[in-house]
């Protein structure tokens, strides 16, 4: 029996995705269209997404966080999960990379269940904070930029409820995190924000080797 994660060839990827991901023709087509542009390597993993939705499903989330949008595709998958009166808020400052996704979501039929809100994801959160929504939120992702991960999760886990699940993505950072020679802003801020999850006694935590890395971190 293994003693360790196996390692991901294309062969078994392709394996993987063949006997596990039920992509809807929507998401397909918005993955499609993302693969064109030229930051498309911001675009996570479609089976990324899928593991995200049953997460959603497993812990019943009604009201979800999203710090980071893109194209949209994490949270056309997270309100595919969610029941008829779930919301995502989704925090991102590009109007032109959200709106690649906004027909798509349309088509989905859960455009209504997407709150987007265009500016600085910190002052999006300082407001719903002031708005009195501490507390409020089951689940939330973060994938924006790293330089601010450390600030967005001292948020979102103000936002979540007791219970609730955050979601923090890249945090493998393409292996960048575990070489000692790689100490650009970006990497360093990852690591950080991995040292700071794993003292943090608030959450239990699990490191998952999906995408680019995913932590996991379940408010106490």
């Amino acid at each position: 029996m293994a003693s360790r994660t196996i390692e991901m060839n294309d062969r078994i990827y392709d394996y993987m995705l063949a006997h596990s991901l039920r992509e809807l023709p929507v998401q397909t087509g918005l993955r499609e269209a993302t693969a064109t542009m030229e930051w498309a390597r911001m675009q996570i993993a479609p089976e990324q997404g899928q593991f995200m939705a049953l997460l959603v499903e497993l812990i019943g989330a009604r009201k979800t966080l999203e710090i980071g949008t893109f194209t949209g595709y994490s949270a056309l998958a997270v309100a595919l999960a969610l029941p008829a009166d779930g919301r995502v808020v989704a925090c991102d400052i590009s109007e032109e990379f959200t709106s690649v996704g906004r027909p798509f979501w349309a088509e989905a039929g859960v455009a209504d269940k997407i709150d987007l809100r265009l500016g600085p994801a910190l002052d999006t959160l300082d407001d719903l904070l002031k708005e009195g929504a501490a507390g409020t939120f089951d689940f939330a992702f973060i994938d924006a930029d790293k330089g601010n991960y450390g600030h967005y999760y001292e948020r979102a886990l103000a936002l979540l409820r007791t219970g609730g699940l955050l979601a923090v993505d890249n945090v493998l950072w393409s292996g960048a995190v575990a070489d000692p020679t790689e100490d650009d802003d970006d990497t360093q801020a990852i690591r950080a924000v991995n040292q700071e999850i794993h003292a943090d006694q608030r959450v239990s935590i699990s490191l998952v080797p999906i995408g680019d890395g995913v932590t996991l971190a379940r408010k106490r």
